[in-house]
Parts: structure tokens; C-alpha cells; sequence
């Protein structure tokens, strides 16, 4: 009687260009399997019954790994294979190994999940979303808008004054052009009015002068009249009576007075004439110079009201244009001030807006990495398993003598290292079919094997290459 029995495991797995390292699980003794984090590599095969060790197990995490492996064994290929006693608690050991490797595997997922915890609640404390009590900003930003709108209202109305300010300097600056004006008209006025004094004074002088030709030429002439009527006079008293018989004579006497009292006449008209004259002319000059005077008064009075007032507009155009000049430097320095903040309040919203993208890309790596654990765990969990079904399924050769045993126990290493994902340039499907077909006859005195390895390479969803490696090996 025969029997024959053939296993088939197909096995897959991806690959990924990461920060992981690598982890495997072999068994030597019947199953190999191997699981990379780095490599993405993922194997199980059959090795020979004839000539096998006992199973072991390699695992590895961020380049570290945990290492289980289980004492090695191997057979005398002429002798019959049995199982002993000792080789079942060797089986019962393997198992309780796994089971304390996959202890500590929860162990290790339940402290991971308490890092990601304490990473989320880090995150959370620091994210301006969720935790942060932001309203106490929100007042501040009110009140530093409203300042800002004063601040603004009060520039604008600083505008204004200063716009007022240089119309008026404008207008002040035009009466200052008029008055200004006005003063030369007067000045030249002025100039023209003491010319005419001058002139009149020139005139009056020769009018005096002339009038004391006329006293002296009157004086003269009266000393004249006087001398005449003396030498008459005189030759009248010596005179001889001579008694012609003639026509009656003139009186010269009568003729004499005649002619005196004609020119006392005439010179008293021009006397009177000149003095009237003169008297006319002299109140035509004063009335002028009264005038002359007068406008004179009242033009040194405007001008020196005008100095007054230029003096006062230049006074208030130097305190509009201080006054300016203040407005401006405070606008300036109220303007730097807000721009300062303004910039710092932006750099803040440009450091958060960083700081959040930041934060979603940490949860976006955080979850493709807790995603790449959890398939690795459930793979893990498979092969196992499958591990575990192939460990129960080999104990049909119980009845086999063991010729030969090697046995080699390692202790089991453990290192946890958790590193953050990198870039994914490049994903790499890699898909590895392994058939393994045993055909074991109990009555024959050999075990023939055939091994056929289907190697699929993938790139993209595509498949890039694919190998078949057939072995059929004749153990007697």
C-alpha cells in the first residue's frame, strides 16, 4: 500500500524602496521562510527530507533583527526516519517558541501602538488644530485690528492736517507774494511823493528867493523915489522966479504925485499879486506835504504792519512745516512698526502653515507605515500558521529511526527599532511561486522529490521576467 501526498505553497510579496530593514523566518529542516521589510522578498521552499536541519527563525526590523532558531538536525540517508520522544518535545519547544515570539510580537505591537499614542498626543499638544485654545489670540488680533484701523484713521486725518496745512502755506504764501507787491507799489509811491517834495521845495526856495529880489528891487526903488523927490525938492528951494510970458506951464508937482501915486499903485498890486501869490503857493505846498506826510505815516504804518505780518506767517509756515516734518517721522515710524508686525504675524502664519504640513505628512508616513506593519503582521501571521499546518502534517514518519542528530540552540535576540519612512521612489512587485510536489511510497525503499520554482518579476503591475526551475531529486 501507498501513499503519496503533494504540497503546493504559493507564496507572494511586494516590495518596497524604504527605511526598514529586514526580517526572515526560516525553516531549514522543511520550510524556509523569508520576509524582507527592505528587500520586499518573501520565500518558502522545501529543502531536502533526506539531509534537513531543524526549523529556525530570523526577523529583523529596521535593519535590526530577532533571531529564534530551533536545534538543527540531520539523517543518515540508508537508515529509516523516525521520530522520537525527544524530537516531539523538540516540536513542542519550536512551539512554544513561536508562541512566545508571536507574545512578543503583540507585546511589541502593543508598545508601538503606545508610541504612536504618546506620538499623535505630542503631535496633537503642538497642532495649532486641535488642541491649541487659539481664542485668546483672537482678541489680541481684534484689538491689534483696531489699532490698526485708529492708527489708519488717524494717518488719514494726519493727511488731511498736513494737506490743509500746505494749502494754507500755499495761501499765505500768495498774500505774502500780494503784500509783498503792494509794498514795492508803495515804496516807489513814496519815492515818487519825496521827489515831488523835493521838487516843491526847490520850487519854494526860488519863490523865496525871488520874492527878496523883488523886497530889494521894492527897496531900491523907494530909496530911488526918495533920493529924486530930495534933489526936486531941493532945486525947487534954490530956484530963481522967472516970469515968462509963455502959454500956462505943467504942474510938475501934480505930475510928480500923479506918477508917484501910480506906481505906489502899481507896486502895491504887485506886492499884493506876489504876496498871494506866494501865500497860495505856500499853502498849496503844505497841503501837500501835510499829505505827502500823511501817506507817508500811513505807508510806514502798512509797512511795518506787513514786516509784522510776514514775520508772524513766517513764524506759523516754520511751526506747519515742523509740524509736518513730526507728522511725517511719526507716519513712518508707526508705518515700520505695523509692517514689522505685519511681517512677524506673517512668518508665525507661514511657520504654522509649515508646521501643519509637516504634521500631515507625518500622519501620512505614520499611516502607510502602521499599514506596511500590518500587512507584514498578518504575512507573518500566515506563514506561521502554514508553518504550523507543515510542523502538525509531518508526523506521518513517526515510525522512522533517527540515525544521526545534531542538535544546536541558539538564544533568541530581540532589537525594536523604529524609523521613519522615506521616499518611495520605486515599487517592485516581486512574486515568487514555489510547487513542490512529494510523492512519498511507504513500501518503496527511496523518497523522490520534485521541486518546480515559478519566479515572477513585476514592475508596476507588470510582468518584467519570468523563470521556472524544475529539480526532481531520487533519495534512496
Amino acid at each position: 500500500m501507498s501513499v503519496s501526498t503533494a504540497t503546493r505553497t504559493i507564496t507572494s510579496s511586494y516590495s518596497k524602496r524604504s527605511s526598514f530593514g529586514s526580517s526572515a523566518i526560516s525553516l531549514s529542516g522543511g520550510m524556509d521562510l523569508y520576509n524582507g521589510f527592505g528587500s520586499g522578498r518573501s520565500r518558502m521552499s522545501v529543502a531536502s527530507v533526506g539531509n534537513s536541519r531543524a526549523p529556525s527563525m530570523y526577523a529583523g526590523s529596521g535593519g535590526y533583527g530577532n533571531r529564534i532558531s530551533k536545534p538543527s538536525f540531520s539523517f543518515d540517508g540508508q537508515s529509516e526516519f523516525i521520530f522520537s520522544a525527544n524530537e516531539k518535545d523538540t516540536m513542542h519547544n519550536l512551539n512554544d517558541r513561536l508562541a512566545n515570539y508571536l507574545n512578543k510580537v503583540r507585546s511589541l505591537e502593543q508598545a508601538n501602538r503606545k508610541l504612536e499614542l504618546q506620538i499623535k498626543e505630542f503631535y496633537e499638544k503642538r497642532s495649532p488644530v486641535h488642541e491649541n485654545d487659539l481664542t485668546g489670540f483672537f482678541a489680541t488680533i481684534t484689538d491689534l485690528r483696531n489699532k490698526i484701523h485708529d492708527k489708519t484713521m488717524e494717518n488719514k486725518a494726519l493727511m488731511v492736517e498736513i494737506d490743509n496745512g500746505s494749502l494754507a502755506a500755499a495761501d499765505f504764501r500768495i498774500k505774502l507774494e500780494m503784500e509783498t507787491n503792494m509794498h514795492m507799489t508803495l515804496n516807489g509811491d513814496v519815492a515818487r511823493l519825496r521827489q515831488e517834495l523835493d521838487s516843491f521845495t526847490l520850487a519854494r526856495g526860488d519863490l523865496e528867493m525871488e520874492l527878496e529880489g523883488l523886497r530889494e528891487e521894492l527897496v531900491y526903488l523907494k530909496k530911488q523915489h526918495e533920493e529924486e523927490l530930495l534933489v526936486i525938492r531941493s532945486q525947487q528951494s534954490g530956484a530963481v522966479n522967472v516970469d515968462v510970458d509963455c502959454a500956462s506951464s505943467v504942474d510938475m508937482n501934480t505930475v510928480l504925485e500923479g506918477m508917484r501915486a501910480q506906481y505906489e499903485d502899481i507896486v502895491a498890486k504887485n506886492k499884493r499879486e506876489a504876496a498871494k501869490w506866494f501865500e497860495s503857493k505856500v499853502e498849496i505846498l503844505q497841503k501837500q506835504i501835510t499829505t505827502s506826510t500823511t501817506e507817508v505815516k500811513s505807508s510806514q504804518s502798512q509797512v511795518t504792519e506787513l514786516k509784522r505780518m510776514i514775520q508772524s506767517l513766517e513764524i506759523e509756515l516754520q511751526g506747519q512745516l515742523t509740524q509736518k516734518v513730526n507728522l511725517e517721522n511719526s507716519f513712518s515710524e508707526v508705518t515700520d512698526q505695523y509692517s514689522f508686525k505685519l511681517s512677524q504675524l506673517q512668518i508665525r502664519i507661514y511657520e504654522l502653515e509649515e508646521e501643519l504640513r509637516l504634521l500631515k505628512v507625518s500622519i501620512q508616513q505614520q499611516a502607510s507605515e502602521y499599514q506596511v506593519l500590518l500587512d507584514i503582521k498578518m504575512r507573518l501571521e500566515m506563514e506561521i500558521a502554514e508553518y504550523r499546518r507543515l510542523l502538525d502534517g509531518e508526523g506521518y514518519s513517526r515510525t522512522l529511526e533517527v540515525v544521526k542528530k545534531e542538535v544546536e540552540v541558539k538564544q533568541v535576540e530581540e532589537v525594536v527599532k523604529v524609523e521613519e519612512v522615506v521616499k518611495v521612489e520605486e515599487v517592485v512587485k516581486v512574486e515568487e511561486v514555489v510547487e513542490v510536489e512529494e510523492v512519498v511510497e511507504e513500501h518503496n525503499p527511496h523518497i523522490q522529490k520534485r521541486v518546480r520554482v515559478i519566479v515572477e518579476e513585476m514592475i508596476d503591475g507588470k510582468v518584467v521576467s519570468t523563470s521556472v526551475d524544475e529539480k526532481i531529486q531520487e533519495i534512496s
